[in-house]
């Protein structure tokens, strides 16, 4: 601190530091450092043509103490802000009884403030009822609270009001998969007419992995490679009560992929379209793929891969975030057995009660 005083001046302060290990002789012998990042209030007039020509430009002296006045704001927000960011909810306030549940959910990695609020409403209610609660009983508050902040979100499986169900999403979540698991669900126990068509003509391995779930639901599949070959294959298909519609899973942070699709697809005809998201990916990324996608008419998540993962809280995130209900949870490759319908209950359950693996 001192140091940093000395070269930023009295009001200066640390904003994050970090340990870091620079190499060693042969990769041994690693010396361990602390890299620090430190702001300060002032504004600090750099040498540059553009800085100089506002200060310097002859102006009132009022204009001058208005822009120095916006600079200072500016650095203090800055600062504040950068604090705010790394500065970590301090759940240690809250009584040891309620730690394990509190430890939970932040492994859990549902959102601080989410946390923050349960913890919060918990703590409140104890003092109030002069009453220590048991864990399940915690337990039951916090499922109340987060119950009460997803039940205007449409959970549950498709409800065949549309023909054709377009199943969207990145490469490596499952979609052809999980498709032909809703396929399957369709055909044997709500005993409609199904078929297929794909528009993932960039692999052939995709195209041979959907023929072979057709071929076992005995359901015909057409490839369309452009917007009329896609709609020569909804003619073709007809007479069919439901078609499912397979897409390529490309890297869609691309917009360019984005807009081929549009282009293949009308997503003006009778359509309910999901994304399918891998719980395994990190929420960030997740992120990064619903703002891709957010250009189409999705009517809900699915979520696969639940077997995979050790925490549901970015799944509930995404939920509040993007006001957005979820249709299925996928936890296996079994055809179509390792499908189920989504409810809250169930991935409240997930959350508080159980690892998402069994």
């Amino acid at each position: 601190m001192e140091q940093i005083r000395q070269d930023f001046g009295e009001d200066s302060v640390i904003i994050s530091s970090t340990i870091v290990r620079s190499k060693g002789f042969l990769g041994l012998f690693k010396k361990k450092s602390v890299e620090v990042i430190a702001g300060y209030d002032e504004p600090v007039i750099v040498n540059s043509q553009h800085t100089s020509s506002i200060l310097n430009k002859p102006q009132p002296e009022t204009k001058q103490d208005e822009i120095i006045h916006d600079m200072k704001k500016e650095m203090k927000e800055m600062k504040q802000y950068l604090k705010n960011y790394n500065e970590p909810v301090p759940f240690n306030r809250f009584p040891e009884d309620m730690q394990p549940l509190l430890s939970r959910l932040r492994s859990q990695e549902l959102n601080p403030e989410m946390i923050k609020n349960i913890a919060e409403t918990i703590f409140s209610r104890m003092k109030s009822e002069k009453n220590d609660f048991t864990e399940v009983e915690q337990k039951k508050i916090a499922r109340d609270i987060l119950k009460e902040e997803l039940a205007d979100l449409p959970f549950g499986g498709i409800h065949f009001k549309k023909k054709y169900v377009n199943v969207l999403g990145p490469t490596g979540v499952g979609k052809t998969t999980t498709i032909a698991k809703i396929a399957a669900r369709s055909l044997i126990e709500n005993k409609r007419k199904v078929g297929f068509v794909t528009t993932d003509t960039y692999r052939i391995a995709a195209i041979e992995q959907l023929r072979t779930y057709a071929n076992l639901l005995q359901a015909p599949v057409e490839v369309a490679y452009t917007a009329s070959d896609f709609k020569e294959a909804l003619n073709t298909l007809s007479n069919k009560d439901i078609v499912f519609i397979d897409t390529a899973g490309r890297n869609y942070k691309d917009k360019k992929f984005i807009d081929d699709l549009k282009q293949l697809i009308d997503f003006n005809l009778e359509m309910e379209s999901y994304l399918v998201l891998s719980t395994t990916t990190k929420e960030s990324d997740m992120r990064s793929i619903v703002d891709q996608f957010l250009e189409f008419p999705i009517s809900q998540f699915i979520f696969t891969k639940l077997d995979e993962t050790g925490s549901i809280g970015p799944v509930i995130n995404l939920l509040r975030d993007y006001n957005m209900g979820i249709a299925y949870f996928a936890d296996g490759q079994e055809v179509p057995e390792d499908l189920e319908e989504a409810t809250v209950e169930k991935l409240l359950t997930l959350l508080l009660e159980e690892e998402p693996h069994e």
